[in-house]
């Protein structure tokens, strides 16, 4: 009985020590994918990438090759991937990542459909349309079926096949998809949200690409509109809105009208995400375009001059592989 007792209770000590132990590479884990998170939002894309690939390393070795931990690690690193335009990295990341989803959640869950449709986005990158597009209808399908047909994720998917399309000039399939995905937005949303706004401004840019400015110019204007009133006059998203706008009154040469959206979309992006931000560079270059245009290449010198040194910074600190 005593002995019985002992093999209890060491029984019951290592159960209590694996799960300390668990709760100890848990822990270890979250901090790294917090450190990573936090260095990206920051735009230190080099620090966010090792503390991403060694929340990786931890989730595989604590919790195994196919754990969620490591799914969710993978999936961050490809996105990173993804912005820095690193895609032929960040593709067999993302097929590893959905082959763990596919397995622990079954080949029709949302998360399934939402890594195919990640996957696809690196292959359109790349210009792989032919390997992007089942990949987008089957998530698009996996969304209607599961989530149901006027589902707001359906939007986004009829959305990114749309640009599909319209990447390759392919405009009549494309528009049906763009007003489907619009109307379920407002639908589902309501006419002011601001991914009705997205939506819309997927619109302008489809009737810009085919030279229909008449079409397109009030679809801008009314994303404006409600960034504005949805997240307020100086939120970045804002502020891309501004700068679509500028650029489809500069592409028909209507400079004065450019001119103020480009100043105005620079000015909100450098006091929300600080004046040697990446994302800043191009907005320097699409204004110094502008004067140059107008015969005002000193001023235009100087943003060009500004938009190098924030690249070449971003390059220091966020080398290629």
């Amino acid at each position: 009985m005593l002995r019985k007792a002992c093999w209890l209770l060491v029984g019951i000590f290592c159960v209590a020590f694996v799960s300390v132990q668990a709760s100890a590479q848990e822990t270890l884990w979250e901090e790294h994918m917090a450190a990573a998170t936090k260095a990206y939002q920051q735009g230190r894309y080099a620090e966010a990438e090792k503390s991403w690939q060694s929340a990786v390393k931890k989730a595989e070795v604590g919790f195994g090759p196919e754990d969620q931990r490591v799914f969710l690690s993978l999936s961050r690193l490809v996105d990173l991937y993804h912005v820095q335009g690193r895609f032929t990295e960040a593709v067999p990341l993302a097929k590893r990542s959905l082959v763990i989803v596919e397995k622990i959640m079954g080949s029709e869950h949302p998360l399934v459909a939402t890594r195919l449709n990640n996957l696809a986005l690196l292959y359109t990158a790349q210009g792989k349309y032919a390997e992007a597009e089942p990949l987008y209808k089957r998530s698009l399908a996996i969304r209607e079926k599961v989530l149901g047909p006027e589902h707001p994720n359906v939007a986004s998917s009829l959305n990114n096949l749309a640009l599909l399309y319209q990447v390759q000039g392919q405009y009549a399939q494309a528009e049906p998809l763009n007003k489907r995905s619009l109307a379920i937005y407002e639908k589902a949303l309501g006419p002011e949200h601001p991914q009705v706004a997205k939506s819309l401004n997927n619109l302008a840019k489809l009737y810009y690409a085919q030279g229909k400015y008449a079409e397109a110019e009030p679809l801008y204007k009314r994303s404006l509109t409600i960034m504005v009133k949805a997240l307020g006059p100086e939120h970045p998203n804002v502020a891309s809105g501004l700068n679509n706008l500028a650029k489809f009154y500069y592409a028909q040469g209507k400079y004065a009208e450019a001119e103020p959206l480009f100043k105005r979309a620079l000015a909100i992006w450098e006091k929300a995400l600080g004046p040697e931000h990446p994302d800043l560079a191009q907005s320097l270059e699409n204004y110094a375009q502008l004067l140059r245009k107008t015969n005002r290449e000193a001023e235009a010198a100087k943003l060009e001059t500004r938009a190098k040194a924030i690249r070449a910074k971003h390059a220091r600190e966020n080398p290629a592989k």
